[in-house]
């Protein structure tokens, strides 16, 4: 029963670990090394993430420098940053390519904090499915006579903190980053 609780408990914190990566790549205005994380460029044939072929650097607070370890490479870059959702107009001068990241719009701002709820709730869904789950396996554990009704009373009690500790903590994460984002 504990060893169940601790599944339970690993995967709602996976879920919240995925939903802090995911927020990584919203922009909010300020350069982030996060934010080209999903961005890949066609190299030698293949499709790579971009730090794996370039070094990536934040010089300033509204540019990012990526150099690529090989020059040719700098138009892939500069088109695989164009070609992205994030509305970025790169800079190529053949040996970096340097992107400037603009201030956004009010209305940019308002549509980045939906995805960013669009995101929490997407978080709390698999939180609520992993409790689920867990009750789930908890009363065949029941059934199968493997636990008595008390212990899967307290059990399932204990699954529901941790499941309301955890939205609190989406909610938690969701009110930073919209802070972040609204931001002037």
């Amino acid at each position: 029963m504990r060893q169940e609780l601790k599944d339970i408990e690993k995967r709602m914190s996976d879920a919240i670990a995925h939903l802090k990566e995911r927020f990584k790549t919203l922009r909010t205005g300020r350069a982030n090394l996060g934010m080209l994380d999903g961005i890949l460029v066609s190299a030698y044939g293949a499709d790579v993430p971009i730090n794996q072929v370039a070094n990536l650097s934040v010089p300033e607070p509204t540019l990012i420098v990526a150099t690529p370890w090989d020059p040719k490479m700098a138009a892939e870059i500069e088109r695989a940053v164009r070609k992205s959702d994030l509305g970025l107009n790169p800079q190529n001068d053949g040996k970096v390519v340097r992107i400037p990241i603009p201030s956004l719009t009010e209305e940019r701002r308002k549509d980045l904090a939906k995805k960013a709820h669009h995101m929490a709730e997407e978080a709390r869904v698999e939180v609520r499915r992993f409790r689920h789950e867990g009750n789930d396996r908890l009363k065949k554990m029941l059934k199968d006579k493997q636990i008595s009704e008390d212990d899967e009373r307290r059990a399932l009690e204990e699954s529901q903190k941790m499941t309301d500790r955890k939205i609190t903590e989406v909610d938690d994460l969701l009110k930073a980053k919209e802070k972040e984002i609204l931001a002037v």
